[in-house]
């Protein structure tokens, strides 16, 4: 069975940092390209970070750039987005999604993404 679990995010005061990871069971992720989107309440979903490892290509955002890296690790079958310098305007729900390795071309449009996990929230407050 294919599938993604999102695992990491909580409550974390601004300034902080998280380890969010996107482990994959059912496919190998390290012939995909992974991405993490987000989506806050009321607004509209964000593509923030993608990963094609076979590529050794990354894009993120302008609203994380700097403060996020994205990384794979494939013996463990798992994506992790790394975020530090944490802002309130962080605060969404993280989604991770995979797709063919192109999708690092065009890593913000979520409907070339084929698979997707179920979500985990990140609240940035103090």
């Amino acid at each position: 069975q294919v599938q993604l679990v999102e695992s990491g995010g909580g409550l974390v005061q601004p300034g902080g940092s998280l380890r969010l990871s996107c482990a994959a069971s059912g496919f190998t992720l390290g012939y995909y390209g992974v991405g993490w989107f987000r989506q806050a309440s009321g607004k509209e979903r964000e593509g923030i970070s993608c990963i094609s490892t076979s590529g050794g290509m990354t894009y993120y955002a302008d609203s994380v750039k700097g403060r996020f890296t994205i990384s794979g690790d494939n013996a463990k079958n798992t994506v992790y987005l790394q975020m530090n310098s944490l802002k309130p305007e962080d605060t969404a729900v993280y989604y991770c999604a995979a797709g063919p390795t192109r999708v690092i071309f065009d890593p913000t449009t979520a409907e070339r993404y084929d698979y997707w996990g179920q979500g985990t929230q990140v609240t940035v407050s103090s």
